[in-house]
């Protein structure tokens, strides 16, 4: 009998130091079966192999309920078996209205990129400037000193006495604005 199938035998029992001893002996094999499954799974996948590894690794082994393991294939397909409900249950949490599914995210060109061509592509900024000094002023108020007046926003953040954080994230929500408010036109 190897190793792993004494420590399976031992953890069956309820023996709590055991569940220690296993995972030095199959985590090697555990992350490749890992690796396998987060390889077939669609781009943009957040979840790592070894953090794939150690949550199916902790329901495998809870001592509260106990697992009867016949032999260590019968581990390893366990192991797979609990791989794959995770990456079922992160994949069905990912298209819940409340974890942004149907969202798609969009990369936004920075205004300064986007460059004013004609006179009246300036007017339609301007335009747009106003609406959103209407609902924002102090995100208006960056855009003008970042757009037009060139400054950073470590300086922008000084002369508006605030932080150089608090400037960014108007800066950003002013960007996305603008943006949604010139491609809708």
């Amino acid at each position: 009998m190897s190793d792993v199938t004494q420590i399976l035998r031992q953890i069956e029992n309820g023996d709590p130091s055991a569940a220690g001893e296993l995972l030095p002996l199959v985590y090697e094999e555990l992350r490749k079966l890992a690796a396998a499954r987060l390889g077939s799974e669609p781009p943009g996948q957040t979840l790592q192999a070894t953090a794939l590894v150690h949550e199916a690794y902790l329901r495998l082994v809870n001592v509260e309920k106990s697992q009867l393991w016949d032999t260590r294939g019968h581990f390893f397909s366990a192991a797979a078996e609990a791989m794959r409900r995770i990456l079922v249950d992160r994949a069905r949490r990912k298209v819940r209205p409340k974890h942004g599914g149907g969202w798609n995210r969009v990369e936004f060109e920075p205004i300064a990129e986007v460059g004013i061509s004609t006179d009246a592509d300036l007017l339609i900024l301007n335009d747009a400037l106003e609406k959103l000094g209407a609902e924002d002023p102090d995100s208006a108020e960056i855009v003008k000193l970042r757009y037009f007046a060139g400054l950073t926003i470590p300086q922008i953040a000084e002369l508006l006495r605030t932080t150089s954080r608090t400037v960014d994230r108007r800066w950003a929500y002013a960007r996305s604005w603008l943006h949604q408010e010139l491609v809708g036109q």
